[in-house]
């Protein structure tokens, strides 16, 4: 009895306050808020100041400039070619990794984390030493006329190898959480694999699958290293709008290139805002 008692009376106690004190608490917040208004937010405000330093007039004419409309076209046929690219391979990988048990699992994961740690610079080079003039394939491409390195299909191949991890990457997780004992209930019932998919599978990863297009996309917009060693830099032709910022800045033409910056700078808030949306539609991310 004596016992019981005693287990209520803790239980009963007031717990201490744990509460960091307020002098820790206020300089945690004010160094969060200094690094991010260094790193984020002054460079923000630098690019759009630079990019209106002379004025509407000046920043219109250099976005409607030829070669800029050239690289938003690039850019925007680049990303339109490889996220939905990306999207099929991240849920198809993402499906038999999360529903399947066969010999080299482990390997197609590790596979799938390699963009993630070889640089996107190494991974261009690689395009060129086997698709370049003197690579593995170049004699028999220029023989057919084909040609990949310093050109489109060269930024796209490139494109696909650095983002082709993120709709598998978000997908993989939440496919192991979720289970697939709905689908099995469908696939029982009579429904096909297609049936099965449309009406159980999808509505179940529809956010995440949402997030990962997000990120890819915005990967996809906003490279610049792998695409810089394929492009081989033709103004008008191979150079996506992060090259074009390169070049332009290059150049001393500084109100064009943080033009073209500010679009970029434009992506990546729309990319956050929308990434916070979809991480709070996502059970268990808000």
């Amino acid at each position: 009895m004596s016992t019981a008692l005693a287990s209520q009376k803790a239980i009963a106690a007031p717990t201490p306050n744990l509460a960091d004190p307020n002098w820790v608490r206020y300089t945690l917040v004010g160094a969060t808020l200094a690094i991010i208004g260094l790193f984020l937010i002054l460079p923000l405000a630098t690019v759009l100041i630079s990019a209106f330093a002379k004025g509407w007039t000046a920043y219109s004419s250099s976005l409607s400039h030829p070669d800029t409309l050239a690289a938003i076209r690039l850019t925007l046929l680049t990303a339109l070619i490889t996220v939905p690219l990306t999207t099929v391979f991240g849920v198809s990988a993402a499906w038999a990794i999360a529903r399947f048990q066969f010999r080299g699992k482990s390997l197609l994961v590790t596979l799938i984390d390699l963009p993630f740690s070889v640089s996107p610079v190494i991974a261009g080079l690689i395009y060129v030493l086997i698709f370049g003039a003197q690579g593995w394939f170049g004699p028999w491409l220029s023989d057919h006329g084909i040609k990949i390195v310093f050109a489109v299909p060269g930024i796209i191949l490139a494109t696909l190898f650095v983002t082709f991890p993120f709709v598998a990457r978000e997908l993989i997780p939440l496919m192991q959480e979720i289970g697939h004992e709905e689908e099995e209930a469908a696939l029982s019932l009579g429904a096909s694999g297609l049936q099965t998919f449309f009406r159980i599978t999808l509505p179940n990863i529809k956010w995440g699958l949402l997030y990962g297009v997000l990120l890819c996309n915005a990967r996809a917009m906003g490279e610049f290293g792998a695409v810089s060693v394929v492009s081989g830099h033709i103004r008008g032709l191979t150079n996506t709008l992060p090259l074009h910022v390169e070049v332009s800045y290059n150049e001393y033409d500084f109100v064009g290139s943080f033009a073209s910056a500010s679009l970029l700078a434009a992506l990546a808030i729309v990319t956050l805002v929308l990434k916070a949306l979809l991480e709070w539609q996502q059970p268990g991310k808000h």
